[in-house]
């Protein structure tokens, strides 16, 4: 499967997920986001706008909101936003703090990230490696989200933001009520120094009310088939169990 993109030189990471963006199933994401009554999909870490393009393919009716401070991936951002009326750009990193902060950027930049790589990263990828830090600017979800929703919209979090996951959710804290859903990267080994595994990020979900609705393999190690990253997919407890209320009556 993996010759050809070898052979015309994808970075590992984009090449598995070009692979599982061909061949996945968005429609049924869509459809959890319609279920439960999604206005707005909040897509932080949206790199060239692939996932957003995505619902967009899957018939998304709500609005979205792609936060990417890469200047290289914004520019494509911009452009694969253009003529879409309900997709607005942001351009800056969220985080725990409003802030400016050194951003390292990948020759993949999939895999740039504010955090350092590990050896484990470099060497279950093989062709990825930073290459430049610049500087990005950073802001807490709960600073801003008023400038895009109102406080009656049901946002659902999407994060890929390579290790900053807790970060973003420490800088919503107070407009998590509005946050009905959320996706986040679980690691099952460390892939960026200091950035949480897979358990702490379910302790943390569990924590603040949100149960698992799927789990999809995210990347794997070249060579081993060992799944380092898999997408977790949450729903609040509490609005799921007012969904299962509202179809039993």
């Amino acid at each position: 499967m993996s010759r050809s993109l070898y052979a015309a030189k994808i970075p590992f990471r984009t090449a598995y997920l070009q692979l599982a963006n061909r061949f996945g199933k968005p429609s049924s994401h869509v459809s959890m986001l319609h279920r439960y009554g999604v206005d707005t999909v909040l897509d932080v870490g949206a790199n060239n706008g692939q996932y957003a393009r995505r619902l967009l393919r899957g018939g998304f009716r709500g609005r979205i909101i792609s936060f990417e401070p890469l200047p290289a991936a914004l520019e494509k951002l911009r452009l694969n936003s253009s003529g879409f009326d309900r997709w607005q750009v942001a351009s800056y990193a969220l985080g725990a703090e409003t802030t400016t902060a050194k951003f390292n950027v990948a020759t993949d930049t999939q895999s740039s990230s504010l955090l350092p790589m590990t050896d484990r990263l470099e060497s279950s990828t093989g062709d990825v490696c930073y290459v430049d830090t610049i500087t990005i600017n950073v802001k807490r979800l709960d600073e801003i989200v008023s400038s895009y929703c109102e406080e009656d919209e049901r946002l659902f979090l999407k994060l890929d933001v390579q290790g900053l996951e807790h970060q973003v959710i420490a800088g919503a804290q107070r407009c998590m009520d509005q946050i009905i859903g959320m996706q986040m990267e679980l690691s099952t080994q460390p892939l960026y120094e200091n950035a949480p595994l897979w358990d702490e990020s379910l302790q943390l979900a569990e924590s603040l009310d949100f149960v698992p609705t799927s789990i999809q393999s995210g990347f794997s190690d070249r060579v081993t088939g060992v799944m380092l990253q898999a997408d977790c997919t949450f729903v609040r407890q509490s609005v799921a169990n007012d969904l299962a209320l509202a179809k039993a009556s």
